[in-house]
């Protein structure tokens, strides 16, 4: 236990910081919009970030790839924008922006001088109203996003791996555990009236909601927002798929080939706690301990002691953080390593670590370490771009639980974690049983 014996100093610092809370003023257009705002004047800076409940996992099962086709569509023009004008608008103005298809929603947002707000606002309104879907415009997109999926899984080292790669594995539902990239065939005979329904049906501001965060006057915002958003109407709405996974009784092992890989690679899974829970926030906690920065018990032992690889990579929620997706997650820690070493070797250190924090409460030292290193990343990131990972933050706790304010609960959810707690969430959800093993070998293999 002596690599858990960690600075006291640092508890005690962890215990006396002072509590930042985000502001956040929320409510819902009468078409089901819904709309946080978060009002900050550090800098004459805007965020307009507009999610949709519709991504990878929760596509119809006859659509796959459709909510990451649907991220290209949305920039190639809508009734007032022409074909990427979009981004012209934000770039002339000295703007940036980007989307993004997650595992529980798709995203687009900008961030903009704060005087360019309206501008922007009337710009995703305008978008969500009135996108321009054509021939010319699908049979474009299809073709850059059939070979996006060549370029960064088909044809590159490692491709997918373990983000695209784990899921498929480790999961038994179809909608957590299918190719979120979208089978080929899917995505190319993909028709105008299939991309017609599905933007009607999940791009509907019912479906939807809106992040502003920066410098602006509230009242303001509030007529702007009524005044772009408030006329486009509500679509009927499904209910969402059954995302439920079985508990997990017998560990999983898994090989695949990578005839482009120059080193073989292992990732490990463990299914997770249900986001929100008190057990969820002593993984939050465990992550930081055993993989987060090279403190971590398992940088320690597979990097620093052991010289089995440069760098163990992972977490919660490979494609954003531990709080913003909705479903069943998987904790990964994944490596490359030389020939010379085994994965048994490999999965054997890893259960040496693990069992550090199984077989005894963890100490409140290293909760409290623990705790200082993800309040560092986490309030890092809710600034990052003049406010994007507030905006992300705020808009996946509306879409989700319809409750952004949930923002400020996250820190004193963690500190609520006990080392008894944090044991017995190790003996549950780290143990062999509930883990898969992922091999990527060099020479070949046998897959799923």
């Amino acid at each position: 236990m002596a690599a858990l014996a960690l600075c006291a100093a640092v508890g005690l610092a962890a215990q006396t910081a002072t509590a930042f809370r985000v502001p956040v003023s929320y409510y819902k257009l009468n078409n089901g919009l819904r709309v946080a705002l978060s009002r900050d004047t550090t800098a004459p800076v805007a965020v307009v970030a507009v999610y949709y409940n519709i991504g990878f996992r929760i596509e119809p099962k006859d659509r796959t790839g459709f909510a990451h086709l649907f991220e290209h569509m949305m920039f190639q023009g809508s009734k007032n924008l022409g074909k990427m004008e979009m981004i012209k608008l934000v770039e002339t103005n000295g703007g940036v922006l980007n989307g993004s298809t997650r595992f529980d929603f798709t995203n687009y947002f900008e961030v903009v001088p704060a005087h360019k707000l309206e501008t922007m606002l009337w710009a995703e309104a305008d978008r969500m109203k009135g996108l321009a879907i054509d021939e010319s415009n699908l049979k474009n997109q299809q073709g850059v996003v059939s070979n996006e999926v060549k370029v960064n899984v088909l044809n590159q080292p490692y491709g997918g791996f373990p983000w695209l790669d784990m899921p498929q594995y480790a999961n038994k539902n179809w909608y957590n555990a299918h190719n979120f990239y979208g089978e080929l065939k899917d995505i190319e005979n993909a028709t105008l009236a299939d991309v017609k329904a599905f933007f009607q049906r999940y791009y509907a501001p019912n479906n939807a909601v809106l992040a502003v965060v920066g410098d602006f006057d509230e009242a303001q915002v509030k007529q702007w927002v009524e005044k772009y958003f408030g006329a486009i109407p509500a679509q009927p709405q499904s209910a969402k798929p059954d995302l439920t996974e079985p508990r997990q009784e017998k560990e999983q092992v898994f090989a695949r080939a990578d005839k482009l890989a120059r080193k073989p690679a292992i990732g490990v899974g463990y299914h997770i706690p249900e986001r929100g829970t008190p057990e969820h926030f002593a993984m939050v906690l465990l992550d930081q301990i055993l993989l987060q920065g090279d403190d971590s018990l398992l940088n320690q032992e597979l990097v620093k002691t052991r010289g089995y690889t440069e760098n163990v990579e992972g977490g919660i929620n490979l494609l954003g953080d531990a709080f913003d997706y909705n479903g069943p997650m998987l904790w990964i820690a994944n490596l490359i390593h030389d020939q010379a070493v085994k994965p048994e070797q490999i999965v054997a250190a890893i259960d040496k670590v693990v069992a550090q924090v199984q077989n005894a409460p963890v100490p409140q030292a290293a909760l409290d370490r623990a705790l200082v290193k993800f309040r560092a990343k986490f309030y890092d990131g809710l600034t990052q771009y003049g406010g994007v990972g507030k905006a992300n933050t705020l808009a996946c706790f509306a879409l989700f639980e319809d409750n952004p304010a949930l923002i400020n609960e996250i820190e004193p959810g963690l500190r609520k974690v006990t080392p008894e707690l944090a044991q017995k969430v190790a003996r549950e959800y780290l143990r062999s049983s509930n883990r898969t093993i992922l091999k990527l070998t060099v020479e070949g293999g046998q897959g799923k």
